[in-house]
């Protein structure tokens, strides 16, 4: 039986941060191991309980959850954020991509909706609201058509085979089906993963997924 999902909640309203808790903690396969009340806090509590995902508001005081993401991305690669908020905005939701957040919820998501969010960021996917999907893939999707033929995409500095990781990640591929595409371990597809955010000099999943496709990955 494979160890439980480790889960932080952060949220600056109590009482949303108890509901988040009670959610989480009644679904199988999920340990919510801390809490905390705004970016700052996050920071310490995440590092003292590595968890493997953490459930973040945006608007907290001290620090926002945008850049609290953006500095748990940089400080704990092997951590996933999934966003739970009310804004919706677009240029949020953009800013919270950059910043490496691996999911983007709004308040108000059923449980079956936030369980999948983190189970899919804890294995290396990622999730987006009903509401925001469209949104979000017509941003992955909105890379120019202008310029050079893209038939054989390519980016400099990157070997055989992260471009070939790098072209199914492309395509919305978990790192749990990239290893059994390309019959590697989970092991390796998260270090091949990691090279490639930093080659890419991309904050998370989603930023790199954004460049590859305006590079022209993903387009089969």
């Amino acid at each position: 039986m494979s160890a439980p999902i480790r889960v932080v909640v952060v949220d600056d309203h109590q009482i949303v941060r108890d509901g988040l808790v009670a959610l989480l903690g009644a679904l199988d396969g999920m340990d919510v191991v801390g809490t905390a009340s705004d970016g700052v806090e996050a920071l310490r509590v995440v590092a003292d309980s590595a968890p493997d995902v953490v459930v973040m508001d945006i608007q907290m005081p001290r620090l926002d959850g945008i850049e609290a993401t953006r500095q748990l991305v940089a400080q704990h690669p092997d951590v996933h954020v999934v966003m739970l908020t009310m804004n919706e905005e677009d240029e949020t939701v953009l800013s919270a991509i950059r910043a490496g957040a691996s999911g983007y919820l709004l308040k108000g998501s059923g449980a079956d909706e936030v369980r999948t969010a983190v189970r899919a960021a804890h294995t290396g996917g990622m999730v987006f609201g009903a509401s925001l999907a469209g949104r979000v893939a017509a941003l992955f999707a909105g890379a120019s058509t202008d310029g050079p033929d893209r038939s054989a995409p390519t980016l400099p500095g990157l070997s055989a085979r992260e471009q070939q990781v790098l072209e199914l990640l492309a395509l919305g591929r978990s790192n749990d089906a990239i290893a059994r595409e390309l019959y590697l371990s989970n092991k390796t597809v998260r270090n091949v993963v990691s090279g490639i955010y930093a080659k890419l000099h991309a904050a998370g999943r989603a930023e790199a997924i954004i460049k590859a496709r305006d590079a022209g990955f993903g387009r089969g």
